[in-house]
């Protein structure tokens, strides 16, 4: 007996929906899909022969670009917000990878302190774009 294998659901990034399926899954009109493609709200993916294809964030983000008109908030307003969400979410990114190079030196210093009972020489922490390190010795 063969097993039928279920077809893998596309990730959330990949542009798969079509624009009636999209105005369908969001309540759009596919002509104001069209207009937030055209003003900049949403850049959905293109098929071979230019039509265009919305990943699932397309339509989520779709979704609260309608819940903001919905509110009140005009496109201009609407785009500000986005714009915002996105800075803090890589706002937060950034945060995190900090946090995590600040506990991997923490340790590092604390391995190098219980080998040599003092903090003489500290650790490198990997320098990233835009940002300098400096790091401190004690004088003997």
């Amino acid at each position: 007996m063969t097993q039928r294998r279920m077809p893998e659901t596309p990730g959330p990034d990949v542009p798969v929906y079509v624009i009636s399926v999209a105005a369908e899954l969001t309540g759009l009109h596919p002509q104001t899909l069209r207009t937030y493609d055209r003003i900049g709200l949403v850049s959905p993916g293109r098929a071979g022969g230019g039509g265009r294809r919305y990943s699932w964030r397309d339509i989520e983000m779709l979704r609260e670009v309608a819940d903001l008109t919905g509110a009140g908030i005009g496109l201009e307003g609407v785009r500000r917000i986005l714009e915002l969400e996105n800075h803090v979410a890589a706002l937060r990114r950034r945060v995190r990878d900090l946090e995590d190079q600040l506990q991997a030196a923490e340790y590092a210093l604390a391995l190098r302190q219980a080998d040599r009972g003092s903090a003489a020489n500290l650790p490198a922490v990997p320098p990233t774009p835009a940002q300098s390190v400096m790091v401190w010795r004690r004088s003997r």
